[in-house]
C-alpha cells in the first residue's frame, strides 16, 4: 500500500474514532434555545390568556408577549459532539447542567418547582397590576407549609388563615413567628384560624373570610437555635376584588410575571398601552411591582424578534448580558419596576422612542 494512501486511511480511521468518541462520551451540559412566545392580550389554544370577570375590561390592540426558553430535561445526557455543535449555534446556548438543575434534583422535582414559581408569579402579577391601577387588594396571613413530624403536623394545614396567636391579632406574616417565639419550648400556644376549606369557599364568593374561626392549641418544640417553634411556615394570601385568571398550560417558572402584570393593566385600562405595536419582554415581579432578573435572556430576545417584536422590556439586571447579542431590529428597553414599564409603553405608543431608557453593556441608560 502506498505511503500516501496508508496515511490517508490512518487519518480517516482516527477521525472516525474521534467522532465516535465525541458521540459516546457524555458531557455535563444542558442546552437552552428560544421557546414559544405568547401575547398576554390575546388567545392561546382557543382561550384568552388573561380572563377577568366582575370588572369592566377592554380589548387593546398590539402585543405584550411573554417569552420562554426551551431547555433540555434534567435527565438528558448531552454528548461532546452536540455540546460542540451547540456552542457554535447562534440560536442556542450550552450551559453547565448544574446551572439549570441542582445536583440530585429529579425531573418531577424540577417540574414541581417550576409549577410553584409560575403560580406565585401569577399571584404577584395580579397584585402588582391592581396596585398600579390603585385598586385595593386585601391580604391575609396563612399557613404556607407544615413540617412533617413537628407539633403542627395534622393540627394546622396549608391554606389555613391565621387571624391571631394567643389572642393577639396577626397583622402581618412576621407576627406569627414573633408571637410563637415569645414562648419557651414545651409551652402551649393558641392559634386562632379559619380552616383552608372555609376560607377558600368564602374567597370564591368574593367575600373576605370571617366566619368559621376556631382555636387550635399546640405545644411548642425546640428548634436548633433554641427558639420555640411549632413547625409551620407562614405566608401571604391575597383576596382580589374580582376574579383574574391566567390560562396558559405547559409553562413554568417565574419569568412571565412582568408581562402578565402589564397585560392585566392594559385590559383594565381604556385604549391600548402599546399603540398597536409589538412589544415583548420578560422579568419576575413581586407584590410591590419590582422587576427581577431571569435566565436565558439572549434566547428570549431571539425568540421575540423571530416572532416580530420591535421592543423588548428587559430587567435592568439583565441589560449587560442582553445587549451583547441583540437581534437586529429589536430595541431593548430597561425596566426596574412595573411603573418603569408603563412609562416606557407610553413613550412607545407616542413614538417617543428617543426617550426610552435603553440597555448598555454596563447596564446604564
Amino acid at each position: 500500500m502506498p505511503r500516501r494512501t496508508a496515511t490517508l486511511l490512518a487519518s480517516t480511521l482516527m477521525l472516525i474514532a474521534l467522532l465516535c468518541t465525541a458521540v459516546l462520551i457524555p458531557a455535563p451540559y444542558s442546552e437552552m434555545s428560544p421557546g414559544p412566545t405568547v401575547n398576554t392580550l390575546g388567545d392561546h389554544e382557543g382561550a384568552p390568556v388573561l380572563q377577568i370577570s366582575g370588572h369592566k375590561t377592554y380589548q387593546p390592540t398590539g402585543h405584550l408577549n411573554m417569552t420562554t426558553v426551551r431547555v433540555t430535561g434534567p435527565d438528558y445526557s448531552m454528548n461532546v459532539f452536540y455540546a460542540l455543535v451547540g456552542w457554535l449555534d447562534h440560536d442556542s446556548a450550552v450551559v453547565p447542567h448544574k446551572t439549570l438543575y441542582p445536583e440530585g434534583q429529579t425531573a418531577e422535582q424540577a417540574d414541581q418547582e417550576n409549577a410553584e414559581e409560575f403560580t406565585q408569579s401569577q399571584e404577584s402579577a395580579k397584585v402588582a397590576a391592581l396596585q398600579q391601577l390603585h385598586i385595593p387588594v386585601a391580604a391575609q396571613t396563612v399557613v404556607a407549609s407544615v413540617m412533617k413530624d413537628k407539633p403542627a403536623d395534622g393540627r394546622l394545614h396549608a391554606g389555613d388563615v391565621i387571624t391571631a396567636v394567643d389572642g393577639t391579632k396577626v397583622k402581618e406574616t412576621g407576627d406569627v413567628a414573633k408571637f410563637v417565639t415569645r414562648h419557651k419550648p414545651g409551652e402551649k400556644t393558641v392559634f386562632t384560624i379559619i380552616p383552608a376549606k372555609v376560607a377558600a369557599a368564602a374567597e370564591k364568593k368574593g367575600h373576605k373570610p370571617g366566619a368559621g374561626q376556631r382555636q387550635v392549641t399546640i405545644t411548642t418544640t425546640k428548634a436548633q437555635d433554641g427558639r420555640a417553634v411549632v413547625g409551620i411556615q407562614a405566608g401571604v394570601d391575597h383576596i382580589f376584588p374580582f376574579p383574574i385568571d391566567v390560562k396558559l398550560a405547559d409553562v413554568g417558572g417565574p419569568s412571565a410575571g412582568l408581562m402578565f402584570a402589564l397585560g392585566i393593566v392594559d385590559k383594565l385600562t381604556p385604549g391600548s398601552m402599546t399603540g398597536g405595536k409589538f412589544v415583548a419582554g420578560t422579568g419576575t415581579i413581586d407584590d410591590k411591582g419590582k422587576v427581577g432578573p431571569i435566565g436565558g435572556i439572549s434566547m428570549k430576545t431571539v425568540g421575540a424578534r423571530n416572532k416580530g417584536a420591535q421592543f423588548f422590556l428587559t430587567p435592568k439586571e439583565n441589560c449587560a448580558a442582553a445587549v451583547k447579542d441583540t437581534p437586529k431590529g429589536l430595541t431593548l428597553v430597561k425596566v426596574g419596576t412595573i411603573g418603569d414599564a408603563v412609562k416606557a409603553l407610553e413613550k412607545i405608543r407616542k413614538d417617543d422612542t428617543a426617550g426610552l431608557p435603553s440597555c448598555s453593556p454596563a447596564g446604564r441608560s
